[in-house]
């Protein structure tokens, strides 16, 4: 059975803490009834510092791979438990924060930046100790906050510390995934060669055209996150790019005057010719025809 939480309140329970803010809150695991560890919905943001492995995390009907220095983060409708060890001790920190706490403030209107918190990623973000350091002051210079007495500058304070470290993680979290693909060639090389043989391997007229949601299954990613790491490294959607490449395969096919454009079209996993057509005149500005009457390929 999975537990819904409806407010800080029920956060803090958890943590036998009193509530300081009614829209956030920062937890010890140290100091957790075990009951955390159940299946819950915390139905908000979370990020979570795991200073130690107790068990096995399991996030949404998967294990996700941690270990001691870790961070994952929750969003809201992800349901997290734990499988603990009872010989361990849970050490580390957790931040929650409700969704309502960005209506009509900077961090909301800058929280397009942290992407990262729509992942479904299998490993959490493995920390340097120096970036440990840095987790751990966020952590701290938020508990700090919550505990002084509120004024004018106290929400201010609160959404500033929120983005400095959802920023960390952020930066982190490029960080170990930017070494699998050490720099843009490389990204553009092996993903032209992924494409590029899926496409030439006949059997896409069975298995339709490459997606992002394979692209990303091939690189170990989620599809959110390699959307993002295509977009920033080669500055254009994952979506257009396949469809680039597509494209470039489609005007080999169309060079060789023995294939119809139905025989294109279905070689390269169009289930109808007119669905190539309009891709390709979306790409290229010509239907098929057009582009091999001004090829001289007829």
């Amino acid at each position: 059975m999975v537990h819904k939480l409806r407010n800080i309140d029920e956060f803090n329970a958890f943590f036998h803490q009193p509530t300081l803010h009614p829209l956030m809150s920062v937890g010890n695991l140290a100091q957790a009834q075990l009951t955390l560890f159940e299946p819950v919905d915390f139905d908000m943001y979370c990020v979570v510092l795991m200073d130690i492995n107790f068990g096995d995390l399991v996030l949404g009907n998967r294990i996700m791979n941690y270990g001691a220095g870790t961070v994952f983060t929750l969003r809201p409708g992800q349901v997290v438990s734990m499988n603990l060890n009872y010989a361990v001790k849970p050490q580390g920190w957790m931040l929650a924060f409700r969704p309502e706490l960005l209506e009509k403030s900077g961090l909301g209107r800058d929280f397009h930046m942290f992407s990262f918190l729509q992942h479904d990623v299998a490993q959490a973000l493995e920390l340097s100790a120096m970036e440990r350091g840095a987790i751990l002051n966020s952590f701290a210079n938020l508990y700090a906050e919550l505990q002084t007495p509120s004024d004018y500058l106290t929400n201010h304070m609160l959404r500033l510390g929120i983005g400095h470290l959802l920023s960390y993680c952020k930066r982190f979290f490029e960080r170990q995934y930017a070494e699998r693909v050490k720099h843009k060639s490389d990204l553009r090389q092996r993903l032209d060669t992924l494409i590029d043989n899926y496409l030439s391997s006949g059997s896409t007229s069975q298995t339709g055209q490459p997606t992002v949601a394979w692209c990303a299954g091939e690189f170990n990613l989620s599809p959110n996150y390699f959307g993002d790491m295509v977009r920033r490294e080669l500055q254009v959607s994952a979506q257009d790019y396949i469809q680039q490449k597509i494209v470039e395969a489609a005007q080999r096919l169309l060079s060789d005057r023995q294939l119809s454009i139905n025989a294109v079209a279905e070689e390269l996993g169009f289930a109808y010719a007119n669905h190539f057509t309009r891709m390709f005149k979306n790409n290229t500005g010509l239907t098929p025809l057009e582009w091999r009457r001004r090829n001289n390929i007829m």
